[in-house]
């Protein structure tokens, strides 16, 4: 599209939101404005830099996939977000797991860590201008072969994992003071059952204490903020998930900790987006992991979709129509991954989905829907609903994209391709 042709589409798109309530500029700006974390194991399908690390079974974790070209080092993997990052309008964030640290080689088990292995990322993170967060890692690793963790009856495997979550908060808070803005640091296990137990109590007596012990230092929330994250079930935990959503619902309240809401986990016939203003009174804040389950919680490429569609709305108009706002208390992240396709276009993929459904749910026309509403007419708002899908929303993403610099969609394939010939295919 030439820009002239663009810049009438633009201006015609202007007037229209305006006869709708909508400042198109205002919207632009709050959506360029959302930070977005970008989940760093899609570049190597969750393979991290741990030298001494075993393989992916055992912890409710599985890609699919071997397309060539994957990360293979901590500079490739670094180059390829870089260029991830030029793909994307908008405001960027990079979550890190445990097992991403520059270790140079050496064999650093997961109760050893220190800021000290991740300063090369702090050094990164300044140089490109991307705020870190972070992710305990407790999955491939020997003493997760069981399938439990923090839940283990073993008070010494116990005892390990505890001591690799408090030094994993403590690389956050590291980062979160280097960067200047707090840094998330979310908690997820993979502990269950495959079958039937008689212990879902002892279990969760054992992971509560467990969590007690993680979070009995506080740390300044300018430095470091924390999330616990739950799940319907993983991979061999399919009867019995100690760490569920309910629980984690009552320990997040009860504990004032952020919850993780991740779209992946939880049945398919129900909404996170209902349970974002549903939480959100009870606990100190929400983190949202944008996912795409399918049939199961399969972290699928983030795509448009109706689901991703009410969960930005809902986050819109929990946020004041401020959801990039420093005092908002909705936090958005993306996690999924693909070794099917080319490892690049799938992250740039699902991350443009993200930034354009919070664009499309700051161009609804909520005044006039509020209004309807208050009026007592459900015809009316729904009508809005409906015409809110046939306005040009697609130009007003065009432009935030063109004031990037980064490719529409017309110009993203074979940006892809590019890197995937220059780069990517020299990787062997």
């Amino acid at each position: 599209m030439s820009a002239n042709h663009h810049s009438t589409l633009f201006a015609a798109a202007i007037e229209q939101y305006a006869a709708h309530g909508v400042d198109v500029e205002d919207a632009i700006a709050k959506a360029r404005a959302l930070p977005i974390s970008l989940h760093c194991w899609q570049g190597d399908d969750v393979g991290g830099f741990e030298k001494a690390g075993a393989s992916l079974e055992g912890g409710g974790i599985q890609v699919t996939g071997s397309f060539p070209g994957k990360a293979r080092n901590i500079d490739e993997l670094r180059a390829d977000i870089e260029r991830v990052k030029s793909l994307i309008p908008g405001t960027m964030r990079l979550s890190l797991h445990a097992i991403y640290g520059d270790f140079h080689g050496a064999k650093v088990d997961r109760d050893e860590l220190e800021p000290a292995h991740f300063s090369t990322w702090i050094d990164w993170a300044a140089a490109t201008r991307i705020p870190l967060d972070f992710n305990a890692t407790f999955f491939s690793h020997p003493l997760a072969a069981s399938g439990l963790t923090l839940s283990h009856p073993d008070a010494s495997v116990r005892a390990f994992w505890i001591e690799h979550a408090k030094r994993a908060r403590k690389v956050a808070a590291a980062f979160g003071a280097a960067q200047g803005s707090p840094s998330m640091h979310n908690l997820w296990i993979p502990d269950g059952s495959k079958d039937k137990t008689g212990e879902r109590r002892a279990a969760r007596e054992r992971l509560i204490a467990a969590l007690d012990a993680v979070y009995a230092e506080s740390y300044d929330p300018a430095t470091l903020e924390d999330a616990v994250e739950g799940k319907l079930f993983g991979i061999g935990a399919e009867y019995f998930t100690v760490g569920s959503n309910d629980f984690y619902l009552g320990y997040a309240a009860t504990r004032k900790l952020f919850l993780t809401l991740d779209m992946g986990h939880f049945h398919p016939t129900e909404s996170v987006a209902d349970k974002i203003s549903a939480v959100l009174p009870f606990v100190r804040g929400i983190l949202l992991h944008l996912s795409r389950g399918v049939r199961w919680d399969s972290d699928h490429v983030l795509i448009q979709s109706d689901e991703l569609a009410d969960v930005a709305s809902e986050v819109v108009r929990c946020t004041d129509g401020d959801p990039g706002a420093p005092s908002a208390r909705i936090k958005v992240a993306l996690d999924y991954f693909d070794g099917s396709i080319d490892r690049i276009g799938a992250w740039a993929i699902g991350a443009r989905a993200a930034r354009k459904a919070f664009l499309y749910a700051l161009l609804e026309p909520r005044q006039m829907v509020a209004e309807a509403e208050r009026a007592g007419d459900g015809f009316a708002r729904l009508a809005l609903f409906e015409e809110e899908k046939s306005l040009p929303w697609g130009a007003v993403w065009e432009e935030l994209c063109r004031r990037d610099g980064v490719p529409t969609d017309a110009e993203f394939i074979a940006e892809v391709h590019t890197y995937a010939r220059e780069v990517l295919a020299r990787r062997h």
